[in-house]
């Protein structure tokens, strides 16, 4: 990755992969994208995508149906099928109602039919990652573990995971801190309301129950203790 990329990542620009296999369309999407302040990665063939898309961060994929190598609807489907989760905006010049819903049965979340207004790409753009940053502040994940806010639910391993109500409360703190040590004293204000220090064993006892709830041995250890500081939750890198 070049330097000056890396400096634009720095500035948090969206990263988009646009997958298309027309070279003149694909230039002039990367120069319109580029200068309405997206980060732009491009791909003219379907193997090309699905290991970008597998291996680089993005944001969100402009993905073309009509390509070389490798179908775009057979990207899509395995991205998915790997567990990518970033929305997928397919351009494609296939206009009827039965692509369009295989398209989205597929994986897509958007669709649009070539020829169409770079406006409209842009707008439906923005949807998608406005829609996608509200998705992440709702639910939170550590390796195969997700825990969703609107649901109320915790999943790991695609296993749902019974929780009482302080136990949901202190693993959505946890994970809203994932990788940051957090102290009990941090935990007793944020989780119990409480900050009288009197709540160091209750939390402990709390842990450990979450603890048996939500590691697994065949996974890596999620939640570990601090010495001296207190507990953090680690995500798998």
């Amino acid at each position: 990755m070049s330097e000056s990329t890396e400096n634009r990542r720095g500035h948090d620009m969206p990263r988009l992969l646009v997958v298309e296999d027309q070279p003149k369309l694909l230039q002039s999407l990367e120069r319109g994208l580029r200068e309405e302040g997206y980060d732009v990665l491009t791909a003219s063939d379907g193997r090309d995508a699905f290991e970008q898309a597998s291996t680089i961060p993005v944001d969100a994929v402009i993905l073309d149906l009509m390509l070389p190598e490798r179908d775009g609807l057979d990207v899509l489907r395995g991205l998915r099928a790997d567990g990518f989760s970033k929305p997928v905006l397919i351009l494609t010049a296939r206009d009827g109602v039965d692509a369009r819903v295989e398209g989205l049965d597929s994986g897509a979340d958007d669709y649009l039919v070539k020829p169409f207004a770079f406006t409209e790409l842009l707008a439906r753009v923005r949807a998608l990652l406005r829609r996608d940053t509200l998705s992440r502040e709702l639910c939170f994940s550590a390796d195969d573990l997700e825990l969703n806010l609107v649901a109320r639910s915790v999943v790991r391993g695609g296993v749902e995971i019974d929780l009482t109500r302080r136990e949901f409360e202190l693993l959505e703190f946890l994970l809203r801190n994932k990788n940051t040590p957090v102290t009990r004293e941090m935990i007793a204000r944020e989780v119990w309301k409480e900050t009288s220090g009197t709540l160091t064993n209750t939390i402990d006892v709390y842990i450990t129950l979450l603890r048996k709830k939500v590691e697994r041995p065949e996974r890596p250890t999620l939640i570990h203790t601090v010495r001296g500081v207190g507990y953090v939750l680690k995500d798998v890198v």
